[in-house]
């Protein structure tokens, strides 16, 4: 018993340590569905529309009443789950479908599901690579891939953000050490700072040193780039990925469910030997049917139209807020940093701008680096110009009401 309570002494002084730090992070209760306007559950109980600036909803299709009729119909026919793993008895005809729908659409050999990209990036390199080979991996990739890495056997080595002269100096040490296979990874978008990976320089090493590449495009695929490619299409036809991890749980209508696009043998292997996949539930019907109908949206031409809304809203929120004297990270994706440095600055703005009717997080260690805490600002194609100028007019009342809130 004693044991016990020390136990929960320790947690309950963790938690205390946390809080004190300013990094507790709330969770707030949305009471309606996903969408540029939501409906929030306040402390007290009641209920208060907000805009969100703050979803991985690119292209607002979380909430298309089409992907919920396209969800509906797949559990109509296909029922509500599958009680079961892909190779016992967890595979419909639903899942060979957007397999390669997906793979088809972005270009690839083949693609196998899992749960979500988190475990796409956990399975990856178990199977494929060990002890001979080597992993040259960006420091900012995201914790998915890092702790893909720890389970795999192959060495490891790591280059600073988005420097490549650090890539090629941990390819050369690579090589030197008599590596079999050098995979180099990196995120396609860095979700928390919203710029793009170096891909055109990369390949150019990766071709130099005989490497391969992987890239996470979680924040890229259905959004960026001609047909909604991702960012390998921003740059053109100078880059190669060999390996593409990615989400059906953000642009692709925000359910859940990850993917792992390669060569056809690669993905066969990955189907014998990769854990998540062999010891995880198939995906349920309905999210195979919201992402089937969520990638037929986004490779029309009303896909084309949703990303140039997206790509406008993003330049009118960028240029507003910088006229404003925010200090914002650069990039050219619709994520866009808003920098304020301090972790409890940034949960009191958020939950001030919530009071001003805009729903944002504020991000701090261990999510983004000690000193660096910001609101990440998300756009979405379901914003309204309207929206845009609300926000920004929320943001500037709230820091002029801070600022003439501290002590002269």
């Amino acid at each position: 018993m004693g044991e016990r309570l020390d136990f929960l002494h320790r947690v309950s002084a963790t938690l205390g340590e946390i809080d004190a730090q300013g990094l507790t992070k709330p969770e707030r209760v949305i009471v309606s569905p996903q969408g540029a306007r939501i409906e929030v559950e306040t402390a007290s109980g009641a209920k208060r529309s907000a805009l969100n600036f703050c979803a991985n909803n690119y292209l607002g299709l979380a909430g298309d009443p089409r992907l919920v009729a396209a969800a509906a119909e797949a559990s109509a026919r296909f029922g509500a789950g599958l009680a079961s793993v892909r190779f016992i008895c967890g595979t419909q005809s639903l899942h060979k479908e957007l397999e390669a729908e997906t793979a088809a659409w972005l270009g690839f050999g083949d693609c196998i599901l899992f749960a979500a990209c988190f475990d796409a990036n956990g399975a990856v390199f178990e199977p494929l690579l060990d002890e001979a080979d080597a992993i040259v991996s960006d420091s900012l990739n995201h914790a998915s891939i890092i702790d893909g890495v720890r389970l795999c056997r192959a060495k490891r080595y790591r280059f600073a953000n988005s420097d490549m002269a650090d890539l090629e100096a941990q390819l050369k040490a690579a090589r030197a050490a008599g590596s079999r296979t050098i995979l180099i990874v990196t995120d396609g978008v860095f979700s928390m700072d919203g710029y793009l990976a170096k891909l055109p320089e990369i390949t150019r090493l990766a071709d130099q040193y005989d490497a391969l590449i992987m890239v996470d495009d979680c924040h890229a695929s259905g959004h960026l780039g001609p047909e909604g490619l991702g960012s390998r299409s921003v740059h053109g036809a100078e880059v190669r990925i060999d390996i593409l991890t990615g989400t059906y749980g953000k642009t692709l209508g925000g359910g859940m469910g990850g993917f792992i696009c390669a060569d056809a043998q690669v993905i066969a292997l990955l189907r014998q030997k990769a854990r998540p996949y062999l010891f995880s539930n198939a995906l349920a019907p309905s999210i195979c049917g919201a992402a089937l109908e969520a990638i037929r949206i986004v490779r029309a031409p009303e896909g084309e139209q949703m990303r140039q809304t997206l790509k406008s809203h993003a330049a009118r929120f960028r240029s507003g807020m910088e006229a404003a004297g925010f200090d914002l990270k650069p990039g050219p994706t619709p994520i866009i940093p808003v920098m304020l440095g301090d972790a409890r600055l940034a949960q009191t703005f958020a939950a001030n701008l919530l009071d001003e009717g805009v729903f944002v997080t504020g991000f701090s260690f261990p999510v983004v680096p000690r000193g660096e805490a910001r609101i990440r600002t998300q756009l979405s194609a379901a914003h309204s110009q309207a929206d845009i100028d609300a926000a920004i007019s929320a943001f500037v009342r709230v820091r002029d009401a801070l600022a003439e809130s501290q002590p002269q």
